[in-house]
């Protein structure tokens, strides 16, 4: 059974796992009180991209990105020595390096307590020891309480022992549940952070814990819309975050960084143990005493043309400023309506640069949800063809590439730094939005070129063909490029090799020389060209 499964078991099972008498339990002279903080002041969380993810999807499972997470917390010491649990950090905690600031006789030692309060996690506590077995009579409905000691659990089913000998719990056949005289003081219902602490008088503090999290994400993806003009995009940018621990943030102040930072990769950090309870029994009844096993339920999601989508468990919440309802990554939503004052607005960390969310918002358990990066309406681009000369073939006559190129500088619409991410390019035919083409693209600085591949080309076609003289000194050329569409296309050639002479207009990018030119509509192009002898 997977973690989540387990933990929607023990939702369904607190109706069953009696919970009786939650006292703290008496402790001895010597041992410190013990302090339990479980309300946050304020909190900020700002999250890393996982670092051998610069594009492509979150994991859903356990991302594996980080963050750190700021909180503010008011706790009561007493005088003396104190165990002060901070209840509800993050899941994927590592504490190694949490710092807690505000404590008057700073920190004497500090645990991660991962062990999770759950049925499983309350019967593997409790082994050997005593609990309460409830069992109701169908036919009479009446309630019989009888002491148990268990035996073995929870893996492969709970055994029990009793004044009557030992049997397995749930094989009795009567509606039956276990009650427990209290939680151990190693199960929490939070993940749970422990430090002990010294304080020379009781006082009341606020105290500030900083620490890195494993278990977070998040990714950038852009929608490029052709405007009817022929020569703009209108692009909208967005962030998903994603939380896959156990812990909700609520009103937290969010910041995304860009940029890959050098982390260390330190020992394997899984998630919490909060463990299911298997019950297990021999094959006394027949197939219809259970349910049927079934598809989980459709859950309706507006969709971006007024239909419905089939959601089935993960939840994507979209935020976005209260006047653009029902957004979606590839809603056909106007740029321009999207309000200035809820774009995250990028600031310098270092040579990182940092998103901050202008507005709170609550980074909750297991979920992802998006925020707006920027909304830009008019952006030029250039349609591009583009043809590889540096492999001859066959001589037969192959697909151009499809490029968008844009360069990110204000005059021409963008201007700002770009985090890598995928981009969905769309086009509007006869009133119908259609998908162009998919495509991941790097981080890119103001100032740099976007170059965007999004397919082949039908229409626009060339050929390849090279010579050698007998001496193998000379290299000769021919391209022929047609163009079977009704408008000029402008057609770029990567050249692996330089010309003799040097193409007007050509330009050197890296080892690769490149040269545009212009095939007119419903005609064809022949290029003559001989490469330079390197050897000279």
């Amino acid at each position: 059974m997977s973690r989540a499964a387990g933990r929607e078991r023990f939702a369904g099972m607190l109706a069953v796992v009696t919970l009786a008498g939650i006292l703290s339990p008496a402790r001895a002279d010597d041992s410190p009180a013990v302090v339990r903080s479980t309300a946050i002041d304020d909190v900020a969380v700002t999250i890393y991209r996982a670092p051998n993810r610069s594009s492509g999807g979150i994991d859903p499972d356990w991302p594996e990105g980080f963050a750190f997470i700021s909180e503010t917390r008011t706790i009561r010491l007493p005088a003396g020595t104190a165990a002060v649990r901070f209840e509800g950090v993050a899941e994927g905690l590592l504490p190694e390096t949490a710092v807690i600031g505000g404590l008057p006789g700073g920190v004497i030692e500090k645990n991660r307590d991962a062990r999770l309060l759950s049925p499983g996690g309350l019967v593997d506590a409790y082994l050997k020891r005593r609990v309460t077995l409830q069992r109701t009579d169908r036919a009479t409905g009446k309630v019989r309480r009888q002491d148990a000691i268990l035996q073995a659990g929870p893996d492969g089913g709970v055994l029990v022992r009793t004044a009557e000998g030992y049997e397995a719990l749930g094989c009795s056949g009567l509606p039956e549940r276990m009650s427990y005289g209290g939680v151990p003081k190693d199960l929490s219902a939070k993940p749970t952070l422990s430090v002990l602490v010294a304080s020379d008088r009781p006082q009341t503090v606020t105290v500030q814990l900083l620490y890195l999290a494993e278990g977070f994400d998040w990714a950038a993806s852009y929608v490029a819309d052709h405007r009817p003009d022929g020569g703009t995009l209108g692009i909208t940018g967005w962030i998903t975050v994603a939380n896959g621990g156990a812990t909700s943030f609520s009103g937290a102040q969010l910041n995304v960084i860009a940029g890959r930072l050098e982390k260390q990769r330190g020992a394997e950090l899984s998630e919490s143990d909060a463990e299911p309870l298997r019950l297990t029994c021999w094959p006394m009844d027949i197939t219809s005493t259970h349910p049927l096993w079934a598809l989980p339920d459709v859950v309706p999601v507006r969709g971006s043309q007024g239909g419905y989508q089939r959601g089935y468990g993960d939840e994507i919440l979209v935020m976005a400023p209260p006047r653009v309802p029902e957004l979606s990554m590839y809603s056909p939503v106007a740029v321009s309506v999207i309000n200035p004052e809820h774009l995250a607005k990028q600031e310098d960390l270092g040579d990182l640069k940092q998103y901050r969310l202008p507005f709170r918002t609550d980074v909750a358990a297991k979920q992802q949800k998006q925020v707006a990066l920027l909304a830009r309406d008019r952006v030029v681009y250039d349609h591009l063809y583009t043809a590889y000369v540096g492999n001859p073939g066959r001589g037969d006559f192959r697909a151009a590439g499809v490029m968008m190129r844009m360069w990110n500088r204000k005059a021409d619409g963008l201007g700002l730094a770009l985090p890598a991410g995928e981009v969905a390019i769309f086009d509007t035919v006869r009133g119908d939005r259609l998908l162009l083409g998919e495509v991941a693209t790097a981080d890119k600085a103001v100032d740099e070129r976007i170059d965007l591949g999004i397919g082949e080309s039908s229409g626009v076609l060339y050929r390849v063909v090279q010579t050698t003289d007998r001496d193998g000194k000379r290299r000769d050329w021919q391209v022929t490029i047609s163009n079977d569409r009704p408008a000029e296309a402008e057609v770029e050639l990567e050249l692996p090799f330089a010309l003799d002479p040097v193409p007007e207009g050509a330009e050197q990018r890296g080892r690769s020389w490149f040269w545009r030119v212009r095939v007119p509509a419903n005609d064809r192009l022949a290029l003559a060209f001989v490469e330079k002898d390197v050897r000279d």
